[in-house]
């Protein structure tokens, strides 16, 4: 996953650099004379004015936008028509802090009708409808903005989107808008308006952007701790919404999914290029707590081997953090006997000097562990060649492997190195690594500026488990839900399927030689339990994903955009699966929580070898 902040830092600086390059003029420029608003949003999600001069648009300030890269203010019509494919408000883009506005001036507004892609064209993202270059005037100040239009259970349709046009690379642009009929239509029909929600539960919690995502159908797919679960490629969940605030930051609420904002959140409805349509609000909902608290698995018996994964988020010596994630492992998670983590940056993490031994690192993370009452963990890993393995750039995060010597041995088999690929041997009858830890095909293409699997071979009460922790490729590149492209490219996965067809050729080595033997592999996987990728994981029933032994509702990890979904996963082999004497649990203690210190939550499982 990116870096903590940095991604989002960078993405929002290139954001700015690029919006004149995200403009799209897809007229000449010609000149029209006073349009209504309603004549410039269209009835498709491109302006049939795009590219022309406008004079004397007409509408009511709704509201000011003083920060960030897209500054200016929101019109609306007062006088709407009675076609609710047509929004009758857009933003005029002033790209300093507008002056001489207030909220409720009647102002006439000429410029330039342009379309203003989030993100850049490349991204996929829609279109905001906008005037540019604008000279403005005030008619008369103090006059009621027009009331809401209001956004809720009964007005947002279950279909989310049309299919694009194929004759547009799956595009939707050109397409007549059916707000009636798919979600994504309506939001788009609402663009630049003011809009309410009301009594909002939070389906992801507050980010360090001031950003929160609710719901507006409380019965989507919800879940016992009060999160929308994304379960398909067809559900989408079209009643989250983003809530942004026009207030100070400071203000802003620090929510949990499960709370609520209570009464009424309103203001113009805006495109983020993270997160697609937002409310961006000039008055929010006052936060009531719904009382989430982090959960705690179950200690495994002395005879059961727990096995766990576990993403630290490119934990490095100098962050805050190892206290918090100690107690996670030996409170929430009952000391584990093994522990696979995930982005364990070097000993000076993102400090790109060569460097890429984690001694430091992981020490410090086993010294707190101990301190917080948990077990002397020692480790095992092997450190990646400089800057091959994606992430941070001079990160360089690898898996590690804590397992507690009191509970298991490792088999260690010297040879492990970042290029040398471990193999499989027949040893008295039963298979072997040839060395452990050990890389599983590092020279694979599958593997190129990613992740490469860590494999070993541990002793649990006199049988061996082996261990394959894994990270794949990320899901950047992606086009997101709300892309104009519908349905969005998912072209991250390709990497994804070789890695996982990889990882199984190696499973099936291993059963190759030992039908019965234990193999868990497990981590950051980066897809869903229904994907393409977790299906070429399982490949022929050499793996199963048993995330999948749990409810529906209990199937998350993560929280992207207000979807409660899996991205870790622990996959086992049949020998494991067959007695059915395992059990798992997803320990939400990070995902749902605004104060979270890493944004994966990890994964158990215990059974009988």
């Amino acid at each position: 996953m990116p870096s903590k902040s940095s991604a989002r830092l960078a993405a929002l600086t290139v954001a700015a650099v690029c919006s004149a390059a995200s403009t799209v003029v897809l007229t000449s420029p010609a000149h029209a004379d006073s349009v209504r608003i309603r004549d410039i949003q269209g009835t498709t999600r491109i302006s049939p004015y795009a590219g022309k001069q406008v004079t004397d648009v007409a509408g009511i300030v709704t509201g000011i936008r003083t920060y960030g890269s897209s500054r200016g203010f929101w019109i609306q019509d007062p006088d709407a028509d009675a076609d609710p494919a047509t929004s009758e408000g857009v933003f005029v883009f002033t790209s300093s802090t507008p002056k001489g506005v207030a909220v409720g001036d009647a102002v006439t507004v000429s410029g330039t009708v342009s379309e203003y892609v989030p993100g850049g064209t490349s991204s996929g993202n829609q279109a905001i409808t906008e005037i540019t270059k604008p000279t403005v005037k005030v008619v008369s100040s103090g006059n009621p903005v027009p009331a809401p239009a209001v956004i809720d259970a009964g007005s947002v349709p279950d279909a989310y989107a049309p299919a694009g046009d194929p004759a547009a690379n799956g595009s939707v642009n050109a397409l007549p808008l059916r707000p009636s009929t798919y979600a994504l239509d309506l939001y788009e029909a609402l663009e630049g308006m003011n809009v309410r929600v009301a009594d909002a539960r939070v389906v992801g919690a507050t980010d360090p952007y001031t950003e929160l995502w609710v719901t507006v159908k409380p019965d989507e797919h919800d879940n016992r701790r009060g999160g929308t679960v994304y379960g398909s490629y067809s559900a989408q969940n079209t009643g989250r919404i983003m809530i942004q605030s026009l207030g100070k930051p400071a203000d802003f609420p620090e929510a949990n999914v499960g709370d609520t904002l209570a009464g009424a959140t309103t203001g113009p409805l805006d495109y983020n290029q993270f997160g697609g349509y937002t409310l961006v609000a000039s008055e929010l909902g006052t936060l009531e707590s719904g009382g989430l608290e982090r959960e705690t698995t179950r200690k495994q018996k002395n005879s059961e081997l727990a096995v766990a994964t576990y993403n630290v988020e490119n934990l490095d010596p100098s962050d805050d953090t190892f206290a918090a994630h100690a107690a996670a492992i030996v409170t929430n998670l009952r000391s584990p006997d093994i522990v696979s983590l995930e982005e364990i940056q070097d000993n000076n993490g993102a400090t790109n000097d060569g460097t890429v031994a984690a001694d430091q690192t992981v020490t410090k993370l086993i010294d707190a562990i101990t301190a917080a009452g948990g077990p002397r963990y020692d480790w095992r890993a092997i450190d990646p060649a400089n800057n091959t393995d994606g992430g941070e750039p001079g990160g360089n995060i690898r898996q590690v492997f804590l397992f507690n010597p009191e509970r298991v041995s490792f088999t260690d088999r010297a040879g492990g190195d970042a290029n040398t690929a471990t193999g499989v041997v027949r040893e008295r009858g039963k298979a072997a690594l040839t060395v452990s830890p050990g890389r599983v095909d590092p020279a694979n293409e599958a593997w190129r500026n990613s992740r490469k699997p860590l494999v070993g071979e541990f002793a649990f009460r006199g049988r061996t488990v082996f261990v394959i922790a894994n990270h794949f490729n990320s899901k950047g590149g992606d086009q997101g839900l709300t892309s104009q492209y519908q349905p969005p490219a998912r072209s991250s996965e390709t990497q994804r399927h070789l890695q996982a067809t990889a990882v199984n050729a190696f499973v099936k080595e291993i059963l190759a030689v030992q039908k019965n033997a234990d193999v868990v592999a497990l981590g950051d996987i980066n897809d869903f339990e229904f994907s393409g990728t977790t299906e070429a994981l399982e490949g022929d029933g050499e793996l199963w994903s048993a995330v999948k032994s749990l409810p529906r509702g209990e199937r998350y990890s993560y929280v992207y955009q207000g979807n409660s979904q899996v991205l870790d996963q622990i996959l086992i082999s049949p020998a494991i699966r067959r007695g059915c004497d395992f059990e798992y649990d997803s320990v939400h203690l990070n995902a749902e929580f605004h104060d979270q210190i890493s944004d994966h939550d990890p994964q158990v499982l215990r059974f009988r070898p």
